[in-house]
């Protein structure tokens, strides 16, 4: 879910990506989970149910990676995938939650499809949708037949993420959630991942997605904030690890409160009906001091053709001719802009 700092990010902090060559050659931090997530939602058949092999195990989440990753290194991106580790102890009482959504989610879409309700069912499906051990275990199989890399974190994988980009590995976190910044991610790209034409929720209206900029510094000073008052907002708002937040507190006046008192152990004081559902400076503290895995360096390799038509084609039941089309595409782009490289368009961006 991550906290939803939207309605407070000015517009003068955020850039919008016309192009993603006006990244070329930059390294971005990809929050696996969360894009596995948006390939499993988005890549169904029109009933709503995922694309499957003869096997019967879903498909959509490999076809999203390979597709949407080749789709980056033709614009010059060198992406690094970094995957979830265990969860956090402030963070179990939301993922059992999260359980019981998902499995209520599934009987009610299995009481629409029974009732031939399908546009219903399929909204339902998509509630109900679970990253399996199996699918991360297929996707990290296939970006190593890419030559893509990635990191498994200690915990979180947007803190890992955050961490690879303070220590200069990577240039951004690409992630729909804001909560990278919060782990102090010098900047994070949205959209990323999800860019091009979606349809509207309930409606027959399609919108154009673009890739976003956000950096931290810009956005801080925005607000005049500090990272720690930016956190204490999304601690207020509601985070992963508290998703209700201050009952009546919104982005809006989480601020100006943060602005007015200084701190969240102050603001605390003047809010009596506050209840969490674990101690809030312990949330503060983890955004602060997360446990994160050091890594000397990131490499990429030459794509493994042979490897990848055995995973796709052979094991999932996909097509070899397009297989084929997309991997002609991916050794082009690694050639490009990753083996030999592409000047940086650095007119769009300050390092």
């Amino acid at each position: 879910m991550g906290v939803n700092l939207r309605d407070i990010i000015p517009s003068n902090c955020k850039f919008e990506l016309t192009d993603l060559r006006q990244l070329a050659r930059r390294v971005v931090a990809l929050d696996g989970y969360n894009a596995l997530y948006q390939f499993l939602a988005a890549v169904r058949q029109p009933d709503g149910t995922p694309l499957m092999d003869s096997k019967g195990r879903v498909t959509s989440h490999l076809s999203g990676l390979f597709y949407r990753t080749i789709n980056l290194i033709e614009g010059g991106i060198k992406p690094v995938y970094v995957f979830d580790g265990r969860p956090p102890e402030i963070k179990r009482a939301e993922i059992e939650k999260r359980v019981m959504r998902k499995e209520k989610a599934r009987k009610l879409a299995e009481k629409a499809y029974e009732e031939g309700a399908v546009e219903e069912a399929a909204k339902y499906v998509v509630q109900a949708i679970s990253l399996e051990s199996y699918m991360v275990k297929d996707a990290k199989e296939l970006l190593d037949a890419m030559g893509m890399p990635y990191v498994q974190a200690a915990e979180e994988g947007e803190a890992q993420a955050a961490h690879l980009a303070k220590k200069g590995l990577c240039w951004a976190v690409g992630s729909q959630d804001y909560d990278s910044l919060l782990f102090g991610a010098p900047r994070l790209i949205r959209n990323l991942t999800i860019s091009g034409k979606r349809k509207l929720p309930g409606k027959e209206v399609y919108i154009e997605i673009k890739p976003e900029v956000i950096e931290l510094d810009k956005l801080l000073k925005s607000l005049g904030i500090t990272r720690e008052q930016l956190i204490d907002i999304a601690i207020l708002i509601g985070t992963d690890y508290n998703p209700d937040g201050v009952e009546g507190v919104g982005p809006k006046t989480a601020l100006q409160l943060v602005k007015t008192h200084g701190s969240l152990e102050k603001i605390l004081k003047h809010l009596p009906q506050a209840k969490f559902p674990e101690d809030p400076l312990k949330i503060k503290s983890y955004f602060l001091n997360p446990p994160v895995v050091d890594i000397g360096k990131i490499e990429w390799n030459e794509p493994d053709k042979e490897r990848i038509i055995e995973i796709l084609v052979k094991e999932h039941d996909f097509s070899l001719d397009r297989v084929e089309n997309a991997i002609k595409r991916l050794e082009k782009g690694y050639r490009e802009y990753i083996k030999s490289g592409v000047a940086s368009l650095d007119v769009w961006f300050k390092k």
